[in-house]
């Protein structure tokens, strides 16, 4: 048996407002429940749910850094997972095979009253290994026929559609993935190494390990001074390093 006298939840959201919601509305629904902790991004989560080894994990698929999906790899088995989606086919899927629950956005008090319920049942029980799940819902959430076509990016309380022939490079940061068009960053919920397996390998080179360049942007390639390549783009100024691993498809050129 799996018993702890305090249920612990950990909440991992990148969105302040809904992960703000989220803990209030849990703790009005069930004062018992101790949030051991918040994470606003996926590395944080993951440090996380080794640090405070939470009995729940609330737990949002698309996050900047990790994504969800690679957090609940490494939660299966150790806790309840709950995903916290937008997507209901994903999340449903994920409920019919073993995951606690699922929430989903804008929440709701109703179907957060239901998840805390099912959840109060299933704490007496070791939680389920989830790794069958997960790959489920990275096949789900690959395009189904072709290739990435846009991707959404979040620009202040907006979001916004850009086609992928309007980006001439992504490049991760701490906290996310910049899709960069020639006027502007847009900055995006999705790990690059999940933008990589979407992307049209012919449209799209991994030049570095943080780096993936449209080829149709691509002005010319030279050797720094530092004897490394670099990318010169058609239209933008700056110039992207390429990385020894990558750096053979080049040298035919």
């Amino acid at each position: 048996m799996f018993l702890m006298n305090v249920p612990t939840a950990l909440i991992a959201e990148d969105e302040p407002l809904l992960r703000a919601e989220l803990r209030e509305a849990l703790t009005k629904l069930w004062p018992q429940l101790s949030i051991c902790g918040e994470a606003e991004d996926g590395s944080a989560a993951l440090k996380m749910l080794e640090t405070t080894d939470p009995r729940i994990l609330f737990l949002d698929i698309h996050m900047p850094g990790l994504s969800g999906l690679e957090i609940a790899r490494h939660a299966s088995g150790r806790c309840l997972v709950v995903f916290v989606t937008a997507y209901d086919e994903h999340a449903i899927a994920a409920f019919e095979q073993g995951a606690a629950d699922y929430v989903m956005k804008p929440l709701t008090t109703e179907r957060l009253a239901l998840t805390v319920a099912r959840l109060r049942e299933r704490l007496s029980h070791s939680p389920p290994a989830i790794s069958n799940v997960v790959e489920e819902l990275l096949a789900r959430l690959r395009p189904p026929q072709g290739y990435l076509r846009w991707v959404r990016a979040s620009v202040g309380p907006e979001i916004r559609l850009a086609a992928v022939e309007e980006i001439l490079y992504f490049k991760s940061d701490s906290k996310y993935t910049v899709a960069v068009t020639r006027e502007t960053e847009l900055p995006i919920r999705k790990p690059i190494r999940e933008l990589l397996a979407e992307l049209d390998p012919q449209q799209f080179w991994q030049i570095h390990r943080s780096t993936i360049v449209s080829v149709a942007a691509i002005a010319s390639v030279r050797h720094g001074l530092d004897g490394r390549l670099y990318v010169r783009l058609r239209e933008r100024n700056e110039s992207l390093r390429v990385s020894q691993p990558f750096a053979a498809r080049f040298r035919q050129m």
